[in-house]
């Protein structure tokens, strides 16, 4: 009996030691059965005390009647599947007549505190079927990537979401997207994270640096095209802009439009050209927008209404061409004049991190889904990376990207170099790798002017 009392003790310690350092080991070692027997137990009683009970149909009662049996109670959802998840469990239910989904999302407040779990989410499979993913830790604190995620043509993971899910930046999907975030609110990381996810595919990448490269030219060894000023960076847009109509000539005399050719075979982008002839997708990344659109002075206002037209115009013709566009800021607002809100209309994506204020929340998203706005302004200054993403649909979800640090970064970029496809009409463009240069000190620190 002593033996079988220490061998608890050391169980139950063990376990709290677990939870506490290692929750995703606890997870795993002794949470995910724990919850599964206790939503089985809980679960008639919770989903009547949660209103998700329908009363028997009237033939069962009809049937008791006659029979002098007791009443059948009501019903709730038929469990279909129960699926554990190195975060959490996966629940599929079968929704009863009269009951809809929006009833199992209003109630997943109470789910949670019911089954004991971190959080509770639900989405839609099919009509009748509901999904519940129900997470028994904070993924997010410590984001931990799952060692195989799913990999497809211009998709690439780039956080982890709440329910502990994969969040995947697809172009196919959502050719363009908006990134806003306050100063050390996790966007560079968020940025490198995309960087790297695109590092090993065949793709060109462009990216538009206005703080003198300091973000983007660590990685050079994989962009194609780099632009480290506001007037460089109206050239390489309109460089882009000319590519853009290049290949739609391209797909134009590909069409294959003849009597004999099957729909599917018709080419309406790059995606449905032959391999041999498809033009490389090219993303193009923008670190700072507010930079390409402020101006001081009448000639700075010219060239600020070129950058903006390009952008407008790769953003609203880019798709089909394979541009994409990836816009990243501190505020997208009216205030960075003519031309932003046509941009940022056609800017599908949004994801925010932690802002200071609503109004740069509601730029993100009060056109698309007003209920993310004070998700966004509630994000803890301590909690770096930590977003929230949404799209046109109206849908959003809390997403932190894995910390990746820049040596990290430039380590795989350099690593994928020689993916790095060589554009003509960027050739310009193209950043030098040579070894850094050294630091000329200021006439302000030298000696000889002191």
């Amino acid at each position: 009996m002593t033996a079988f009392t220490v061998a608890l003790v050391l169980v139950v310690a063990a376990a709290g030691l677990l939870r506490w350092r290692r929750p995703a080991w606890y997870w795993l070692a002794f949470g995910v059965t724990l919850a599964a027997l206790r939503v089985l137990v809980r679960y008639r009683s919770v989903m009547d005390a949660c209103g998700l009970t329908v009363p028997p149909a009237r033939w069962r009662l009809s049937l008791a009647r006659a029979t002098n049996r007791p009443i059948p109670e009501p019903r709730p959802p038929r469990i279909r599947r129960l699926r554990p998840t190195r975060t959490g469990l996966v629940l599929r239910l079968k929704l009863r007549p009269g009951q809809d989904v929006f009833d199992i999302a209003a109630a997943s407040d109470r789910l949670r505190h019911s089954f004991s779990m971190f959080g509770v989410t639900s989405r839609e499979v099919r009509s009748g079927v509901v999904e519940v993913r129900m997470t028994g830790y904070d993924v997010l604190k410590r984001v931990q990537m799952p060692a195989e995620t799913e990999t497809r043509a211009m998709r690439v993971p780039v956080a982890l979401r709440e329910d502990g899910s994969v969040h995947y930046r697809d172009y196919r999907a959502i050719p363009h997207a908006l990134t806003l975030g306050a100063t050390e609110s996790g966007k560079s990381v968020y940025q490198r994270n995309l960087v790297a996810g695109l590092a090993p595919l065949d793709v060109a990448l462009v990216g538009i640096d206005c703080k003198q490269g300091v973000e983007l030219f660590p990685l050079a060894r994989r962009f194609s095209a780099l632009a480290d000023s506001p007037d460089t960076a109206a050239e390489l847009l309109d460089a882009l802009v000319a590519r853009m109509a290049d290949v739609y000539r391209l797909i134009r005399t590909q069409q294959r439009i003849t009597v004999d050719v099957p729909d599917a075979e018709i080419a309406a982008d790059i995606w449905d050209l032959p391999d041999k002839l498809r033009p490389t997708p090219v993303v193009v990344l923008v670190d700072e927008v507010a930079e390409l659109a402020l101006y001081a002075t009448k000639e700075e206002e010219r060239r600020r209404d070129r950058i903006i037209t390009a952008l407008v115009r790769l953003a609203q013709l880019g798709r089909a061409a394979g541009i994409y566009l990836e816009i990243c800021g501190q505020r997208f607002g009216s205030e960075l004049g003519k031309g932003i809100t046509m941009l940022r209309a056609q800017l599908t994506g949004r994801t925010a991190h932690r802002l200071n204020d609503e109004t740069s929340a509601n730029m993100a998203f009060g056109d698309i889904a007003p209920d993310a706005v004070l998700a966004a302004i509630q994000i803890p200054a301590e909690l770096r990376g930590l977003a929230i993403a949404g799209d046109a649909s109206g849908g959003w979800y809390r997403i932190r990207a894995p910390h990746t640090s820049l040596r990290q970064a430039v380590n795989l970029c350099n690593r994928y170099a020689d993916r790095t496809p060589d554009l003509p009409e960027l050739a310009p463009f193209r950043p030098t790798t040579g070894t850094a240069t050294e630091l000329v000190p200021s006439a302000k620190a030298s000696p000889a002017t002191a």
